[in-house]
């Protein structure tokens, strides 16, 4: 499952769900919770989370938190088509991995880091 926290854009999440993906949004079904316990509810769901908020990889890596994968996604709004392939590719290659990754996907690059 995918997990879309609250400061995802629509766009990611519409894109993800025409593609026949299972997104559970949290701007949908849990608005305002925090950083901590959405990566809590990322681990419940065995999912991947997808955000735009860069405090995630300071959760991962400073504060440990592990079984979890994030895809930390960074770019300028005009760029959607620059990363949609990307996002994609990375999604139906990571979601399932019993290894956790830190992934950040922005315009050129792909940077994977194992957890």
């Amino acid at each position: 499952m995918i997990i879309a926290d609250e400061n995802l854009e629509r766009y990611w999440i519409e894109l993800l769900r025409k593609k026949h993906h299972q997104v559970l949004s949290i701007a949908e079904t849990h608005p305002r919770l925090s950083d901590p316990e959405v990566a809590e509810l990322a681990q419940q769901h065995k999912g991947i989370l997808i955000t735009e908020d860069k405090d995630f990889g300071e959760l991962i890596f400073a504060y440990g938190i592990t079984n979890l994968s994030v895809v930390f996604i960074r770019y300028d709004q005009p760029e959607y088509h620059q990363i949609e392939n990307g996002l994609l590719e990375v999604v139906e290659k990571y979601q399932y991995q019993e290894t956790p990754h830190f992934i950040t996907i922005s315009k050129n690059k792909i940077r994977i880091r194992k957890i």
